[in-house]
């Protein structure tokens, strides 16, 4: 497997993007992702990312998409919404990533209005739209598997469920290993996954809330869910996610700290390559 770092990490703590780049590269990690609007980017920030990605020889693997209006019960928004993934397709294409991670919505007011087999079969039938237009830039979609009591998937089966409901074969399921803890998933459901894995986040939580925390800052076992990802077949890449550090100016120092607790897991492991 293939190591990797979300940008995300360096521009919520209000460092460049080219810094990010150049840092992501120096401190070891084999690829980067993009969690960037393609609507809110001008053409020369656009262009800076592909540029300096391509001097730091950092492949870029992944372009991250919360779309939570792909479930929006105006159909308005949802035409909205299918134009703004189809932006990010695009976006992805141009970056020469593999994959777009696609966060979906929520259930609205509690399950209680609109009937939660509605916004399900919402969700379906437009990431089906979009899984078309990836289909013709020769692209997957990767769902995120959210550990919220109303995400729409929040768990294996129902990840497995709007795969199967989707029915496309170039949509397939991130596997995001502290998700998986916080909804109490045991490593070896992992499993149940294997050949419908298109990509992997890495981080760690204290097992109550969403942390996205440097591995060995929390509880998860995130060496064995590794395990059984690695026993799955699956050899692309593993992304680390980190959210919102503490202390924001120490962020080169949370970066590191987390590449090396993770490569070291990975190399005990023998997965990283």
């Amino acid at each position: 497997m293939k190591l990797g770092l979300i940008n995300s990490a360096w521009a919520q703590a209000g460092k460049g993007t080219e810094f990010g780049i150049v840092q992501t590269k120096r401190i070891g990690f084999d690829t980067i992702d993009i969690q960037a609007d393609p609507l809110d980017l001008g053409v020369k920030e656009r262009k800076l990312i592909r540029d300096a990605a391509d001097r730091a020889g950092l492949p870029i693997k992944s372009v991250c998409c919360v779309a939570i209006g792909l479930v929006d019960f105006n159909p308005s928004v949802q035409r909205f919404s299918v134009s703004r993934v189809n932006s990010h397709l695009d976006f992805c294409y141009e970056l020469g990533a593999e994959n777009l991670l696609l966060v979906l919505g929520e259930y609205v007011w509690q399950q209680e209005v609109i009937p939660p087999a509605a916004q399900w079969e919402t969700a379906v039938t437009n990431t089906r739209a979009c899984a078309r237009h990836a289909r013709e830039l020769g692209l997957e979609i990767a769902i995120e598997l959210e550990p919220f009591k109303l995400s729409l998937v929040n768990s294996i089966d129902t990840m497995l469920k709007f795969l199967d409901d989707v029915g496309m074969d170039n949509v397939q399921a991130n596997c995001d290993i502290s998700h998986l803890h916080l909804v109490h998933t045991p490593p070896e459901e992992v499993k149940r996954l294997k050949g419908r894995i298109a990509h992997v986040h890495l981080s760690d939580c204290n097992g109550q809330t969403h942390g996205d925390l440097p591995p060995g800052r929390g509880i998860t076992p995130i060496q064995d869910y590794l395990r059984q990802i690695r026993d799955t077949g699956y050899d692309r890449t593993v992304s680390i996610e980190l959210e919102y550090s503490p202390v924001p100016e120490k962020i080169v120092e949370w970066v590191e700290e987390a590449y090396r607790e993770t490569n070291r897991m990975m190399k005990e492991l023998g997965c990283r390559n």
